[in-house]
C-alpha cells in the first residue's frame, strides 16, 4: 500500500504495457468531460437587493462557510431537538442505547414528534422495568427533556408519541438571526467532511447529448447542497479519455489530414461527424481497422506522435464540453480514465495478494456472492476494463484524496456494475459493511431516462440523440420569445437592455430545464416537454421565479429599508398563517439534510414549491404594507425571499430580475 501511495504523489503519464479495451461486463452509460465554468458576467437585477448578510447565495459564500466553526444552535431544528431527546433518553432508560426518533408532526397537536416509546417498550418489557406501557415511557421522555428555549410545550398521545410545540419567540428569533447573520447559519451538519461526487462524465470525441443532462445537473445540485452543508466536495469528471476508439480516431486524423498539426482543431471540426466517419471506415475497411488497432498500441506505448494526436482530440472535446458546462453554470474537475491507468497494475496486485482474483476462462475475475457472473478485472487479451479502472479510481479516492463518501451519478442501468464493484471493495477491506453505518462509504445515484412525447427515449425526428447544445439553444429561444411577449404586453419592454434580455432568457430557459428534471424522483423516467417546463403555472421554475419576483416587489413597494428593519425590527408570529410560514421557513435546514442524506434533489424542489404556496396563503390573509404588523411581516417576506434564493442557488438556478411579474396587482386582504 505504501508503494501505491508513493506512486499516487506523482502525475504519471498513462503508459500501460497492456492493451486497454473498453468492453465492460455489464452495460454502462458513458461517463463525461472537463470544466471550471465561470459565473455569468453579472447576476440578474433583483429588487430584493443583492448578496447581503441575510442573503448569501453565491458560490463564494458557500466556500467561505466551509471554514466556519459550528456555533451554538447550529444544525437543523430536528438536529437540535434530537440532542434534547438524547439527553432525555439517557435519563429515562440509562441502560438502553437507541437513536433519537424525531420527525415533523403532521397532526394538530404539535410541530415535531418523538417516536421512541414503542421501540423502547419492545426492548424493555418483561425485564422488570417500572414502566407499564409505551405511554408511560412517552410521559417520562417528555418529563425528562432538558429545559430549552426551543420548546413551548409537550403532550403525549396514544402509545407514547411525544408531541412537541415549538416556542413562537424561538422560531421568530431563529428567523431574525438568519436575516442578520446569513442563510449559512442554517446549514445542516452532515457526518462527513470530504466527499467525491463523480458526475457528468461524457466520452472524449463524442458530443454531449440529452443523456448527459441528468447526470450533470443532479450531480451539480448534490455538490451544491453538500458544499452548503460545509462538506468539502471534490467534483470529479471521470471522462472516457482512454481506450480503443482513440486508435480509430487518431488513424483517421492522420489519413485525412496529414498536416493536422498545422491546422489544429479545424482538422477535427464537428466531433459527431468526425467520429461517425472514422467509425464507418473502421467497420468497413479491414486494412484501416488493423492500422487503428496498431495505433492504440503505439498510443499506450507512449509514442510522441500518437500522444500529441490524442491530446489534440481531447482538447477539442473539452472545449465543446466547456461550452455546455458554462451555460449550465456547472463546475467540474477532470480526472479521467487515463489519470487512473497507472494505478491499475498495483491495485490489481494488491487484490490478487488478498486472494480475490481468480482465473476464469482466460480472464482474471473476482467472484461476488449473490451474482451469477463474476466481475472481470483483466480480460482474456490482457486488457483492462471499467471495473479495473473504477477499482483504481476508488483506491485513489480513499487513500490519496481521503474521501469519506464517494458518490457516483449514472443511469440506473449501471446498478449491477456498481453493486459488484462496491462488493469487491468491501471484500478487499477498503469499505466497511454497510450495516455498520461507518465511513468511508460509497453510493450509486441512479436515475431514469429522459423520454419524448411518444414515451420513448428522447430523440430527434431523424432518430438521432438530442445534442445538449441544441436543447439549451431551444430552451433559451423559447424563453426569450415568451419574455418579449410579456414585456411588450405590460409596457415594460423599454426598461430592458438587450444584454438583460439575453441574460434573463438564459436564466429562465436553462433554469426551467434544470428544475423540470430535478423536481422528479431521480429513479423515475420523465417526459421532456418545453411547453410544460416553461409554463408560469404549477410546479415549474418559471412559476417559482415569478413568485420570488412578487415577494421582492412587495418589499420594494413598501419603501422601507429592509437592512435597517433587520437590526431594529422584530418578528412576531401571532396570526396562524404567520406561524405556519415561520415554521416552514425554519425547516429549510432539515430539508437540505434529508436531500443530502438520501441523495434526492426533488426533496428540495418540493420544499421550494410548498414554501411559495404557503407564502401566497400568508400574503392573502395577512396584510403587509400599511398594517400594524408591517415591520414583522416585511421581515417574513424578506426571509422567504432569502430562503427561496438559496433554494435556487442549490438547484443551480439564477433568479431573474423582478419587473416581469405577470400579476403585479395581486389582491391582498385588508
Amino acid at each position: 500500500m505504501r508503494a501505491l501511495a508513493a506512486a499516487a504523489t506523482a502525475v504519471a503519464a498513462p503508459t500501460p504495457a497492456r492493451l486497454r479495451l473498453r468492453l465492460p461486463l455489464a452495460p454502462r452509460a458513458p461517463r463525461s468531460g472537463h470544466c471550471r465554468a465561470a459565473f455569468p458576467p453579472r447576476l440578474l437585477r433583483s429588487a430584493c437587493s443583492a448578496t447581503t448578510m441575510g442573503d448569501e447565495t453565491s458560490t463564494s459564500a458557500s466556500v467561505a462557510a466551509q471554514t466556519q466553526e459550528p456555533v451554538e444552535g447550529a444544525g437543523s431544528v430536528k438536529q437540535q431537538l434530537s440532542k434534547l431527546v438524547v439527553s432525555s433518553l439517557s435519563t429515562t432508560v440509562p441502560d438502553v442505547h437507541v437513536e433519537p426518533m424525531v420527525e415533523v408532526c403532521t397532526g394538530k397537536f404539535g410541530d415535531y414528534q418523538c417516536n421512541n416509546a414503542m421501540g423502547l417498550w419492545s426492548k424493555i418489557k418483561g425485564s422488570g422495568t417500572s414502566f407499564k406501557n409505551p405511554n408511560a415511557i412517552g410521559q417520562a421522555i417528555a418529563k425528562n427533556l432538558p429545559a430549552s428555549d426551543i420548546i413551548e410545550s409537550t403532550s403525549v398521545a396514544g402509545p407514547g408519541f411525544v408531541n412537541i410545540v415549538l416556542s413562537n419567540s424561538w422560531v421568530a428569533k431563529r428567523i431574525q438571526d438568519m436575516l442578520v447573520n446569513g442563510i449559512g447559519t442554517w446549514a445542516p451538519i452532515l457526518p462527513v467532511k470530504r466527499a467525491v461526487i463523480d458526475f457528468s462524465s461524457p466520452n472524449i470525441a463524442k458530443e454531449m447529448h440529452v443523456g448527459h443532462l441528468r447526470s450533470t445537473i443532479i450531480g451539480d445540485t448534490l455538490s451544491r447542497m453538500f458544499e452548503f452543508s460545509n462538506v468539502e466536495v471534490l467534483r470529479r469528471n471521470h471522462v472516457g479519455d482512454w481506450g480503443t476508439q482513440f486508435g480509430m480516431l487518431i488513424e483517421y486524423l492522420f489519413e485525412q489530414f496529414p498536416n493536422w498539426k498545422e491546422i489544429g482543431g479545424q482538422a477535427i471540426g464537428d466531433l459527431q461527424i468526425f467520429y461517425k466517419a472514422s467509425k464507418h471506415k473502421f467497420d468497413n475497411d479491414e486494412e484501416f481497422k488493423e492500422r487503428a488497432q496498431q495505433a492504440v498500441v503505439r498510443l499506450q506505448g507512449g509514442e510522441q506522435k500518437y500522444r500529441e494526436a490524442w491530446q489534440k482530440i481531447c482538447e477539442v472535446s473539452r472545449s465543446e464540453f466547456d461550452l455546455v458546462y458554462k451555460r449550465l453554470n456547472v463546475e467540474l474537475e477532470e480526472k479521467g480514465e487515463s489519470f487512473y491507468n497507472p494505478y491499475i497494475p498495483k491495485v490489481l496486485e494488491e487484490l490478487n495478494s488478498k486472494g480475490l482474483i481468480k482465473e476464469s476462462e482466460g480472464a482474471q475475475v473476482i467472484f461476488i456472492e449473490g451474482h451469477q457472473i463474476p466481475l472481470i478485472v483483466v480480460k482474456r487479451d490482457g486488457g483492462f476494463n471499467y471495473a479495473s479502472t473504477d477499482l483504481a479510481a476508488l483506491w485513489y479516492r480513499l487513500n490519496v484524496e481521503k474521501a469519506e463518501w464517494i458518490i457516483y451519478v449514472t443511469d440506473v442501468g449501471q446498478q449491477q456494475h456498481f453493486d459488484m464493484f462496491f462488493s469487491a471493495a468491501r471484500m478487499a477491506g477498503w469499505l466497511p459493511d454497510p450495516k455498520e453505518k461507518k465511513l468511508p462509504k460509497t453510493s450509486h445515484v441512479g436515475f431514469g431516462l429522459v423520454l419524448g412525447s411518444d414515451g420513448k427515449r428522447f430523440r430527434t425526428r431523424s432518430t438521432e440523440v438530442v445534442r445538449l447544445v441544441e436543447l439549451l439553444d431551444e430552451a433559451k429561444s423559447r424563453s426569450k420569445s415568451e419574455l418579449l411577449q410579456r414585456l411588450t404586453e405590460n409596457g415594460k419592454i423599454v426598461d430592458w437592455t438587450d444584454e438583460e434580455l439575453e441574460i434573463t432568457s438564459e436564466a429562465v430557459g436553462y433554469g426551467a430545464v434544470k428544475y423540470a428534471d430535478l423536481k422528479n424522483n431521480r429513479l423515475t423516467n420523465y417526459t421532456f416537454s418545453f411547453e410544460q417546463m416553461l409554463s408560469d403555472k404549477g410546479n415549474t421554475a418559471v412559476y417559482l421565479q415569478y413568485a420570488h419576483a412578487r415577494i421582492c416587489s412587495i418589499i420594494r413597494k413598501s419603501n422601507k429599508d429592509v437592512e435597517e428593519l433587520k437590526m431594529t425590527g422584530a418578528i412576531s408570529l401571532n396570526h396562524p398563517d404567520e406561524r405556519v410560514l415561520g415554521l416552514y421557513l425554519i425547516r429549510f435546514a432539515e430539508v437540505v439534510e434529508e436531500a443530502c442524506t438520501n441523495l434526492l434533489p426533488n426533496v428540495l424542489c418540493e420544499y421550494l414549491y410548498n414554501l411559495s404556496e404557503m407564502f401566497t396563503k400568508f400574503y392573502t390573509n395577512c396584510q403587509v404594507v400599511g398594517s400594524a404588523e408591517e415591520t414583522s411581516r416585511l421581515l417574513l417576506c424578506q426571509a422567504t425571499a432569502v430562503v427561496m434564493r438559496q433554494c435556487f442557488q442549490l438547484l443551480g438556478i439564477t433568479p431573474m430580475k423582478t419587473t416581469t411579474d405577470p400579476n403585479p396587482k395581486q389582491k391582498q386582504s385588508g
